[in-house]
């Protein structure tokens, strides 16, 4: 998405979103511990990492609702670190929804509007606008308990759009949902926001909606941004052991480490930057591994095996080491439990660790 296609659709620029040097102390914890974050114009940027990393934190901090206690938050410059929520001029979705109970979907999406002085008629196309565009037109004189719990999740969206925020502010939106409805809806979110333009911070600790909805993924510990990366990026060159460990599922392999190549299993491994040398442990994702019928002295055997649609997870041990491999169809069908088989790593750079 290109800010003029951004600007097009909102009706103004998008803006430019940094959080300097943030610190947040709850007693002995530091929730947040000098975070750094840019969001790009237009861009959806999510936090993940697991809970009590300040992940949270930095949003309600963004949205005014959590004070700091040193660092600055700006927005195309303007300095809003001690600007209360109504002057941020930005939009939440939070987790439990927020609905008020004695309105319908329709008055539910005209109350921002109507606290910023909209006439009745605007207020009324505007909100019926917004329920048309995440599908629940027919739904506008409905109230929430008579709508399911996505249907509700995307009034509290349609809700949060309307007022065309400058900032978009997701807090773990779809945690409590069921997993197909999560998946539908959490294409919905991507779809409107790039739509609308609108910069966005979203947060969760589901790794897989990450991945699939943002521009961009920061993966938060202790209160700092381990790394912030494509999606693409920041699965397949970590940047420490922590975030290849959080994002997705890793093979911790014995090898030896001259920085560039690693040595295992007889076989050799390009490295990414950063990796450690000597005796190391190598991060290897499952899909780097190939897995196929034992045809010599092989002593690796296959322990076992989950159908997982498009693909088959085989888990094999290797003495006392397991090893997980992601192997399609075609190659899952030549294997049983029980039986040996050759392991064959793919030329695919992976993350050297001190062992």
């Amino acid at each position: 998405m290109t800010i003029a296609h951004a600007t097009a659709a909102s009706g103004r620029q998008p803006v430019t979103v940094e959080m300097v040097d943030l610190y947040k102390q709850y007693g002995p914890t530091k929730a947040l511990n000098g975070f750094n974050c840019t969001l790009n114009p237009g861009e959806m940027v999510v936090l993940l990492g697991p809970s009590g990393c300040g992940k949270t934190t930095a949003l309600r901090a963004l949205a005014g609702l959590e004070d700091i206690d040193s660092g600055r938050i700006l927005t195309d410059g303007r300095d809003l670190t001690g600007v209360g929520p109504a002057g941020r001029d930005m939009a939440m979705v939070f987790q439990a929804y927020s609905l008020f109970p004695h309105l319908t979907a329709r008055e539910n999406v005209e109350f921002g509007l109507r606290v910023r002085k909209m006439g009745a008629g605007k207020r009324r196309e505007a909100a019926l606008r917004q329920l048309d565009l995440v599908g629940l037109a027919d739904q506008a004189d409905k109230y929430t308990h008579q709508m399911s719990g996505g249907q509700q999740q995307r009034v509290a969206l349609a809700r949060a759009l309307a007022v065309d925020p400058t900032v978009l502010l997701l807090d773990e939106p779809l945690s409590a949902l069921d997993a197909k409805v999560r998946v539908n809806l959490r294409e919905e979110i991507r779809r409107l926001q790039q739509e609308a333009g609108t910069t966005a911070l979203f947060v969760t600790h589901d790794q897989e909606e990450a991945l699939a909805v943002a521009d961009r993924v920061g993966v938060m510990r202790g209160g700092v941004l381990e790394q912030i990366a494509s999606p693409t990026e920041i699965y397949g060159s970590p940047v420490t052991e922590f975030v290849a460990a959080f994002i997705g599922t890793t093979n911790r392999l014995d090898a030896r480490s001259d920085g560039n190549t690693a040595y295992l299993l007889g076989q050799k491994v390009p490295l990414l930057p950063g990796s450690a040398t000597g005796e190391v442990s190598v991060l290897v994702r499952p899909e780097a591994i190939d897995l196929s019928p034992a045809t010599g002295d092989e002593n690796a055997v296959v322990e076992q095996m989950s159908f997982l649609g498009a693909h088959t997870r085989v888990t094999a041990m290797l003495g006392d080491t397991r090893i997980v491999a992601q192997l399609g169809p075609s190659a899952a069908l030549q294997l049983d439990v029980g039986g040996r088989v050759h392991i064959t790593l793919h030329n695919t750079p992976a993350l050297a660790v001190a062992a």
